[in-house]
């Protein structure tokens, strides 16, 4: 096994929030891409492509939190 951490390289710790984040803002990215070359209303997408963004966003991190209260509690 070759690698630059070694035979036993240790596991990178999850980033949910984060990792979410990213994916949703390359989801709006795609919507306003979409809609410029489609020659669609710019605007239009840039409004509805943060909105989704910011929507789902907080409604994964409002999950995340809730799934982290759960654990905490047991």
């Amino acid at each position: 096994m070759t690698g630059t951490n070694g035979r036993s390289p240790a596991r990178r710790r999850p980033r949910p929030y984060r990792d979410s984040l990213l994916i949703y803002a390359v989801f709006g990215v795609i919507v306003i891409v979409l809609a410029v070359v489609t020659g669609g209303r710019v605007l239009w997408a840039v409004v509805g492509g943060v909105g989704a963004f910011l929507l789902a966003t907080a409604w994964t991190w409002r999950t995340l939190r809730e799934r982290e209260r759960e654990r905490q509690q047991r």
